[in-house]
């Protein structure tokens, strides 16, 4: 098999994937020989073989089998190049005397660790899978595999966690390292300090001399000329060392404004992970392990059938905002005396409940029905009639009849200014087709839970 009959692979698996899969997990693949049987692709890391070889391989085979190959398994490897140009592991440190000292030193002054951020207390689920896998893999301590780890998504999602969490476990494996975690703000601070107190050379020796170096919310030095050169100079003197970095932010690398492009692309060199928003699954997951907890400090106090279920359901909007909830729930019930009934929960929760009836806007669903058909949104709402624009954009029409409370008339209107009748036949095409493809039908349910969160 030629490589530009495996570029036309790889454009099939962007449907099957998914845009954002695609462009992390297969794009980088190189297919370095089909013989036997046996599909073998070069990848940067191992552990970036494991992650496609688990969630991806049957995709490829498939794909390739479709274009005519034959394809009994697919193997992945790090290709010699990559192994070649990778700084050597770190060596062994030299033995020190045991410290009394926490793990993050109080000469680096690190903000403290919570003591409940941990690997335990992390609930994992689909949205947060990967993040954890790599959270995980960068706390145990060894070789760096990719620098640096860059954890990215909303509010309350598990970022500050996992960061906490991989400090905790690098306390208990390698009690010798270095840690340092901050955030972005302290990092500006301690600079401005070291400038304002003509110690800029203290400061950079500091920062130079840890093993791990943890920033969160790193998007808040964009626009920061100063900071941003000196967090790039330590960036690259950390990486140059083969040092471990780990960074937090609340969006990808290259959407946040402000941030100099070369920041930027040193941010996207390592492994760039998405904490999607949760899913019904895993907000049940948190408010049960929560929920755990409490009846051991509540002693006696009972929770009834349903409950956890309906504030999974409802309060939809991060995790800081559920276990507040739940937080609030146990000591009301506690004062008063009484069992966490449903009519109980509804009276204690109910400006919370309000808060999180978050009404769904039809151009939400424009976006997200955009994504997963990978169309574009001006294509969507525009002209063009093509098969490949044109049943997405029905898509997107009975999707917002179905979850919105939208009149025809104004849903047309979002659409380009097109006519009720338009929106009425796209409907009624749907109902028609869902009934007999089946893909259809599985899109249109994914499509529903993934906006009704």
């Amino acid at each position: 098999m030629t490589n530009e009959t495996w570029g036309q692979v790889r454009e099939g698996l962007i449907n099957r994937v998914g845009k954002n899969n695609y462009v992390t997990w297969i794009e980088p693949l190189k297919l370095s020989q089909l013989k036997n049987g046996v599909a073998q692709f070069e990848v940067p890391t191992s552990f970036f073989g494991d992650w496609v070889q688990r969630n991806f391989a049957d995709h490829i085979r498939s794909q390739l089998m479709t274009a005519g190959a034959e394809v009994d398994r697919v193997e992945f490897a790090v290709c010699s190049a990559t192994a070649t140009a990778r700084p050597a592991a770190r060596p062994s440190a030299p033995t020190r005397a045991p410290r009394s000292r926490p793990h993050v030193e109080d000469d680096l002054c690190g903000a403290p660790l919570d003591p409940r951020f941990t690997f335990d207390s992390f609930v994992v689920g689909k949205p947060n899978e990967l993040a954890h896998a790599a959270a995980r893999r960068v706390a145990e301590g060894g070789p760096v595999t990719f620098n640096p780890l860059f954890l990215y998504g909303g509010v309350g999602l598990g970022k500050t966690h996992l960061m906490h969490a991989i400090a905790h476990e690098l306390q208990t494996r390698r009690p010798e390292l270095r840690v340092l975690y901050l955030s972005a703000e302290q990092f500006m601070y301690r600079f401005i300090q070291a400038l304002r107190d003509k110690q800029v050379m203290d400061f950079k020796s500091l920062f130079r001399s840890v093993d791990v170096l943890m920033v969160d919310d790193v998007q808040f030095i964009a626009g920061k000329d100063s900071t941003q050169d000196e967090f790039f100079h330590t960036f690259n003197a950390l990486v140059d060392q083969n040092k471990q970095i780990v960074i937090s932010a609340d969006r990808a690398p290259g959407e946040i404004k402000d941030l100099e492009d070369r920041i930027k692309s040193r941010l996207q060199c390592g492994l760039v992970v998405d904490l999607h928003p949760t899913d019904y699954e895993l907000r049940l997951g948190i408010l049960q392990q929560k929920a755990e907890y409490y009846r051991t400090q509540y002693q006696g106090l009972e929770i009834s059938q349903g409950v956890l279920e309906f504030l999974a359901h409802r309060i939809t909007t991060n995790v800081r905002v559920l276990e507040g909830a739940l937080t609030r729930l146990f000591a009301f019930a506690s004062l008063v005396g009484r069992e966490i009934t449903l009519d109980l929960t509804q009276d204690c929760l109910a400006d919370i409940l309000r808060a999180s009836d978050r009404k769904l806007t039809i151009e939400e669903i424009q976006r997200k029905v955009a994504e997963h058909y990978n169309v574009r949104l001006s294509d969507m709402i525009g002209p063009k009639r093509l098969r490949t624009i044109a049943r997405p954009r029905q898509v997107a029409m009975y999707l917002a009849k179905q979850l919105t409370s939208r009149s025809l008339p104004e849903i047309g209107r979002r659409f380009g200014g097109r006519d009720h009748t338009t929106i009425m036949h796209g409907v009624r095409k749907i109902e028609e087709l869902k009934a007999t493809d089946s893909q259809l039908a599985d899109d249109l349910q994914l499509l529903k839970r993934l906006l009704q969160g």
